[in-house]
């Protein structure tokens, strides 16, 4: 006799603590680092510890997670700019911008992405998904003359993981001027 496992959405209680922990991983990252304890976690989402390991079973389950989460947002901001009327240049590094402000700020997030890859890979749906946007609205900007013609998605990648350094370099107490850098990435993928 075989067991039929039937998925069952989660309770609200069940998804508002998913979520709490999340959102308390996300700041204790940021604040500690990814080597902060489940246990920090749980006590800054106001749950039990068992609470944490009953959603995430593993630190490795919960970066992944976190990880899921921001490609999505990253992905789902970059298409609402796909509807934004305007100059293709402008919708194109505001929302680059966005993104930098958004990484440069969440010092755990960088972390993951330059030291756990296999949590990157597992927000691959997401990426596609944010790739096939940032392609769009490079193209966008390419046929409109704003931008080299030479210029790929691949460039802005480049570019934003650029920040996971200077979080490295901020948390070791460096002063980094993010957005001078910024501002000379996009530079050169203007066309003069």
């Amino acid at each position: 006799m075989s067991t039929v496992h039937v998925h069952r959405p989660q309770r609200a209680d069940a998804r508002r603590n998913h979520e709490k922990v999340l959102e308390a991983a996300r700041a204790a990252f940021g604040e500690s680092g990814i080597d902060t304890q489940m246990e920090d976690i749980a006590h800054r989402a106001g749950v039990g510890v068992g609470t944490v390991y009953r959603h995430f079973p593993t630190k490795d389950a919960l970066v992944e997670a976190l990880a899921v989460a921001h490609f999505d947002q990253l992905a789902d901001a970059t298409e609402a700019a796909l509807e934004v009327e305007g100059d293709p240049w402008t919708i194109f590094t505001d929302t680059i911008w966005g993104a930098a402000a958004r990484a440069a700020a969440d010092v755990a997030w960088c972390e993951i992405i330059a030291g756990h890859p296999r949590s990157a890979a597992a927000a691959a749906a997401g990426q596609q998904r944010l790739a096939a946007a940032t392609t769009k609205l490079i193209e966008r900007a390419q046929a409109a003359g704003a931008m080299r013609a030479d210029a790929t998605v691949a460039d802005v990648r480049t570019i934003m993981c650029g920040f996971g350094h200077i979080a490295a370099s901020q948390r070791a107490g460096a002063p980094v001027d993010w957005e001078r850098h910024l501002t000379i990435a996009l530079d050169g993928l203007r066309f003069r």
